[in-house]
């Protein structure tokens, strides 16, 4: 707990581009958390790197996603939103994890399984101890709760077991981290594989609506969708695309499912398709005009980066120093 609130963390990766499913079932959702919990939304910068990044795209895409997490409506005074890499307490406390984390548990993690599998030329350590450094991120800042998607389960449930670990050796030293059970974020499914997630790392560019894409390329996508043949607006698991496009429309108009269905009751598809494909370009057109805004001013983007790194660190380092003396590493002379 910080200043009287709860503490909440929540991050997203520095790669790719963020897609329609990051901001209805996560970003969006985050907008008011700031009037019950001490937000912390963290640009993952640090763990972009156990694939192979170009440096330059890197950093470009890092201050495109902290950008994009204010044009969303993200008030950067009200909530702490930095890079994780400007904040050095994430390394280090990794490091002290590292020795408080046991390898058959590393080796359970699903994550790394997948990640293995698809980067079999650098299977590095950092793919190893990934979920180490995801607990420091959260531990940092004696985070009282994260949002977790169904993904993540398995990181913050290793990120209590070292926080327990930890705390039964050496005292009351961390919050352990509960999940943040709030609005449920939507889960938005790929528009050409209706079976698993939108994702950016989709190879398939039809497959993800993104946030910057333009109103063309955002109706032209949703045409494109993948439905089934005989035509019914229907909310089923036995119609995967038009259940997710029946979700996405619900979500970007407020009505509730039973609604869209009867509105668009004897209907075909093209219409579905066409009316979601322009609620949801004017849902991103203010947020891409809020985008343009702050890329002209660029001195208010890098004073938010400054005083939020400034922020993050003064917290992060409260907690280091505990730390730091409960495994016995002397103290700084100042």
């Amino acid at each position: 707990m910080l200043d009287g609130k709860k503490t909440l963390f929540s991050g997203m990766q520095a790669t790719g581009n963020l897609t329609l499913g990051n901001y209805l079932g996560a970003l969006n959702n985050w907008l008011t958390l700031n009037e019950e919990y001490e937000c912390f939304y963290c640009v993952v910068d640090l763990h972009s790197i156990t694939i192979r990044q170009d440096p330059a795209e890197l950093r470009k895409r890092a201050r495109a996603l902290l950008t994009l997490y204010i044009a969303a409506g993200l008030d950067p005074v009200k909530n702490c939103i930095y890079y994780q890499s400007h904040v050095s307490g994430h390394a280090e406390l990794s490091w002290i994890l590292n020795c408080f984390t046991y390898m058959g548990e590393l080796n359970r993690m699903t994550q790394f399984k997948d990640k293995a599998a698809k980067h079999s030329d650098n299977i590095n350590a950092g793919l190893f101890t990934y979920p180490v450094l995801m607990a420091a991120d959260i531990l940092l800042f004696q985070s009282d709760v994260v949002p977790v998607g169904a993904d993540q389960k398995q990181h913050l449930e290793i990120a209590r077991d070292i926080a327990e670990r930890f705390n039964g050796i050496y005292g009351n030293v961390f919050t352990i981290p509960e999940p943040y059970i709030g609005k449920v974020g939507a889960k938005i499914m790929s528009l050409q594989e209706p079976s698993k997630k939108m994702s950016k790392s989709d190879e398939n560019v039809n497959a993800s609506i993104y946030l910057m894409d333009d109103p063309d390329t955002v109706i032209r996508k949703f045409k494109r969708a993948v439905t089934d043949s005989d035509n019914q607006i229907i909310y089923t698991d036995d119609k995967p695309g038009i259940k997710n496009l029946i979700d996405i429309y619900s979500l970007t108009t407020n009505k509730t499912v039973e609604e869209v269905v009867k509105e668009f009751d004897g209907k075909g598809y093209g219409d579905f398709k066409m009316a979601v494909g322009e609620t949801v370009a004017s849902i991103l057109k203010p947020i891409q005009d809020r985008v343009a805004d702050l890329n002209k001013d660029k001195a208010y983007v890098d004073g938010i980066i400054k005083d939020n790194a400034e922020k993050a660190n003064y917290y992060a380092t409260k907690t280091l120093r505990k730390v730091q003396k409960k495994v016995g590493f002397p103290e700084k002379i100042r």
